[in-house]
C-alpha cells in the first residue's frame, strides 16, 4: 500500500511553484525527458533509490542522480520513459513499482531537457544493479533518514561565473543565498539538479530535520572537472 505521506507528497508537488529559471521554454524547445523517483520500505525505513553515473559519461559525468533519461517515441510518455530507462540502468522490474503522480516538468538548461519527475512506490523491490556499466557506475538504495541526518547536509558553493541558471535556480529555490543545497551520504556527494529536488521532496514530505545551514562548502576540484564535459 502506498503510504499516506506519499500520496500527499504527490498532491503537494503539484501545487509547489516552479522558480521562473527552471520552467521550460514556452516555445517548446528542449528534449522531453523523465526521472524517477522511487521510493520504498527497506530496513532503515523509507529509502530511495538512486544511481552514481558513470565517470566516463560526457555529461553528468559522475554525479549522483534519480534513474531516467529522454523519452522515446516507443514510451507511453514522461512515466513510461521513466520506468523503461530505471530497468535499463538498474535491472528493476517495473511490474513491481505503482506510480503515485508527477511533478512540474522543470527544464534543465545544461542538457536542454525539460524533465518531469515521475514519484513511484516499489511495492514489490526487487534486485538492483549497475546493468548498463557505460551509463551507471552503481545503484544505491538511500535511506530518507540518512538524508534528512543533519550530519549529511550542506550548502555547496559553485566557482563565480561557473554555476548554471538551474543551480542558481535550486540556490534561490531552496532560499539559500551562500549555495545550493548537498548532501554527503554513503560515499556520495548529491548535488546540483538532484539534490535540488531532493531538498523540496524532503520538505515537502515532512521528513526534513532542522541542519546547519552555515555549513557551505566548495565544489570540490574534482568533481568540477567531470562536471564541465560537454
Amino acid at each position: 500500500m502506498v503510504p499516506g505521506w506519499l500520496t500527499d507528497l504527490a498532491a503537494e508537488a503539484v501545487r509547489n511553484p516552479v522558480p521562473e529559471v527552471l520552467r521550460p521554454p514556452g516555445d517548446g524547445a528542449g528534449r522531453q525527458a523523465a526521472v524517477l523517483l522511487l521510493f520504498g520500505e527497506g530496513p532503515s525505513g523509507p529509502d530511495i533509490l538512486l544511481i552514481q553515473r558513470s565517470s566516463n559519461g560526457r555529461r553528468h559525468a559522475g554525479q549522483p542522480a534519480f534513474p531516467g533519461g529522454g523519452v522515446d517515441p516507443g514510451d507511453d510518455g514522461p512515466v513510461g520513459a521513466a520506468l523503461r530507462e530505471a530497468q535499463e540502468e538498474t535491472g528493476l522490474d517495473p511490474s513491481g513499482v505503482e506510480i503515485v503522480g508527477t511533478m512540474p516538468e522543470l527544464y534543465v538548461w545544461r542538457s536542454h531537457n525539460r524533465v518531469t519527475p515521475v514519484l513511484a512506490w516499489w511495492r514489490t523491490p526487487s534486485a538492483v544493479h549497475a546493468a548498463s556499466p557505460d551509463e551507471v557506475e552503481s545503484v544505491e538504495r538511500i535511506p530518507i533518514s540518512e538524508l534528512v541526518d543533519p550530519a549529511n547536509r550542506l550548502l555547496l558553493r559553485y566557482p563565480r561565473g561557473r554555476a548554471t541558471p538551474e543551480e542558481d535556480a535550486s540556490r534561490r529555490y531552496a532560499g539559500e543565498p551562500e549555495g545550493a543545497p548537498a548532501f554527503r551520504v554513503r560515499g556520495l556527494l548529491v548535488w546540483g539538479f538532484t539534490a535540488g529536488i531532493l531538498d523540496r521532496v524532503l520538505a515537502m514530505s515532512g521528513f526534513e530535520r532542522p541542519w546547519d545551514r552555515s555549513r557551505v562548502e566548495d565544489l570540490p576540484p574534482d568533481v568540477l572537472k567531470l562536471a564541465s564535459r560537454g
